[in-house]
C-alpha cells in the first residue's frame, strides 16, 4: 500500500484516528444539521464526547463533528454512511435517531403518497438506521440508543395527524426494543418533545388546502396557533439537556417528555376521559 504524504488530508484524518482514546465516547445523530439535532450535537462535544453528525448533503467536518451524508429514506446511502462510520471508528457508545419533518392536512384530503413520505422518514427511517446499529451494540453489549418521538405522539395535533401517529409508532418501536433487548446491557430511551423554537415550521409541509374544502377554516385557525406558538416555545437547548442526561446518566429513564407541554400532557393521559381529551385539545388550537 503507498505511503500517505504526512501533509495530505488523508494523513492528517489517520493521525488523529491513531491518537484517538479507546475510552473516548462515540455518539452517532442523525438529523444532526439544525434544530434539535444540532443542539444535540454541540451539547455533546462540549461534554467530550466524539460526534458523527448526519445531514442529506456533504458538508466538511466542522466545529468538532464529523459529517456523514445520510438519506435515511435511502438504504445504500444508510449503509454507505455506516460503513464510514465504522472505518473511522471501531465503536459506537450512543445513536440517537432525530431525523424527521411534519406533513399538514387533513386526514381525508391528504394523499396516500404524503403520508407514506411520512413514514418513510420518520419510521422507516429510524429502522433503517436502527437495526444495523443495534446488532453492533449488542454484539459489544454496549450502548444507548435514543428515539426521538413527540408529545404528540399521545396527544394528536389537528390536521397533524400523520405526523403524530409515525410519532406515535416510535413510542411503540422503543417499548417494544426496550423489552426485547433487555438481557443485553444495552439502554433505550425515548425523547418526548413537545413545543421547542426551532425552524421545524420552515420545513413542514404544509401542503395546500382548497379554499372551498369543508375543513378550510378549521385548517387554517389551527395553523395559526401553531405558527404562534412555536416562536414563544422553550429553545432546543433543553432537548440537548435530556439527550445529554439519557446518554451520560449511571440510569438513564425511558422517557424523557420535554418542554411546557409535558406535565399537562401527561396528566391529561392519566385523568382526562378520552373525549374530554378531545375537547381540550380542540378549544387549545381554536377549532
Amino acid at each position: 500500500m503507498a505511503s500517505l504524504d504526512s501533509n495530505s488530508p488523508s494523513a492528517d484524518r489517520t493521525g488523529r484516528e491513531n491518537a484517538r482514546s479507546p475510552q473516548e465516547k462515540t455518539l452517532l445523530i442523525t438529523g444532526a444539521s439544525s434544530g434539535l439535532g444540532a443542539a444535540m450535537a454541540e451539547r455533546m462535544v462540549e461534554l467530550g464526547w466524539r460526534v458523527f453528525g448526519t445531514s442529506r448533503k456533504p458538508r466538511p467536518d466542522e466545529a468538532g463533528i464529523e459529517w456523514l451524508a445520510m438519506d435515511v429514506c435511502d438504504d445504500d446511502s444508510v449503509r454507505t454512511a455506516l460503513e464510514t462510520l465504522f472505518q473511522r471508528t471501531d465503536h459506537l457508545d450512543g445513536l440517537v435517531c432525530n431525523a424527521g419533518f411534519g406533513i399538514y392536512g387533513s386526514i381525508e384530503e391528504t394523499s396516500l403518497e404524503r403520508a407514506r413520505a411520512q413514514f418513510e422518514t420518520n419510521y422507516f427511517g429510524v429502522l433503517r438506521v436502527l437495526t444495523p446499529v443495534l446488532a453492533h451494540m449488542r454484539a459489544r453489549n454496549r450502548g444507548r440508543i435514543l428515539l426521538v418521538g413527540s408529545l404528540s405522539g399521545r396527544a394528536t395535533i389537528p390536521f397533524q395527524a400523520h405526523y403524530s401517529a409515525s410519532k406515535a409508532a416510535i413510542e411503540s418501536l422503543a417499548s417494544g426494543l426496550a423489552n426485547e433487548i433487555h438481557p443485553f446491557d444495552v439502554q433505550v430511551s425515548l425523547i418526548e418533545p413537545g413545543d421547542i423554537n426551532t425552524a421545524f415550521n420552515d420545513v413542514m409541509d404544509w401542503g395546500e388546502t382548497d379554499p372551498d374544502s369543508p375543513y378550510a377554516e378549521r385548517a387554517a385557525l389551527c395553523e395559526k396557533t401553531i405558527r404562534e406558538s412555536l416562536p414563544r416555545s422553550p429553545g432546543p437547548e433543553i432537548v440537548a439537556d435530556a439527550v445529554a442526561h439519557a446518554l451520560t446518566a449511571k440510569k438513564p429513564r425511558f422517557r424523557y417528555a420535554v418542554g411546557r407541554e409535558a406535565r399537562l400532557v401527561g396528566l391529561g393521559k392519566r385523568f382526562l376521559s378520552d373525549r374530554l381529551s378531545q375537547k381540550t385539545i380542540r378549544d387549545h388550537f381554536g377549532i
